[in-house]
């Protein structure tokens, strides 16, 4: 079977003509939520994802609200509810150099340049200029890593590897 990527979660319904709230996973909101884009929902308590079709995208606050074809009110997506909005691996785009997908960043182990592990990126948080990765270490808070190149050396998907040189003061 094809892999599948998580582009979001249904995390509430939103009004009443069939619009459901979405905390986005993906950092390609334009493209995976364009109408007629093609998602796959799948449902805790079922082996079978649901085919869906971007029917409208807007956002409201931190949410991204999305209606699909063929659901025109809240009892048809109340049990959409807790459900995860996923692509599979063959409609992801070729991205340009030092671009990378969240997928391929979380779960990496994160090197400071003399060798010293930090820790695994467990999250992706995008507020604004760049994206900051969450790195969680064996032992103590997460440490918040800026996507910049003055911290961020290098990169091996492959190897699940990051090096990094911080800034002073980032891991104090």
């Amino acid at each position: 079977m094809e892999k599948m990527y998580n582009v979001g979660k249904i995390v509430n319904t939103h009004g009443l003509m069939g619009e459901v709230r979405v905390i986005s996973r993906t950092d390609f909101k334009e493209e995976r939520y364009q109408p007629g884009s093609e998602l796959l929902l799948f449902m805790k308590d079922s082996k079978d994802p649901i085919a869906l079709t971007v029917k409208s995208h807007r956002t409201h606050k931190t949410f991204d609200l999305l209606t699909f074809e063929g659901y025109t009110n809240i009892n048809q997506v109340e049990s959409m509810k807790e459900g995860i909005l996923k692509v599979p691996e063959h409609v992801l785009s070729k991205l340009e150099e030092h671009a990378f997908y969240f997928h391929e960043i979380i779960g990496c182990r994160v090197f400071k340049t003399d060798g010293t592990e930090l820790g695994k990126v467990i999250e992706i948080l995008t507020p604004g200029a760049n994206d900051v990765w969450v790195v969680k270490p064996e032992k103590g808070k997460d440490i918040l890593i800026p996507y910049i190149a003055d911290v961020v050396k290098t990169i091996d998907p492959a190897k699940k590897e990051i090096m990094i040189e911080p800034m002073e003061g980032l891991l104090d």
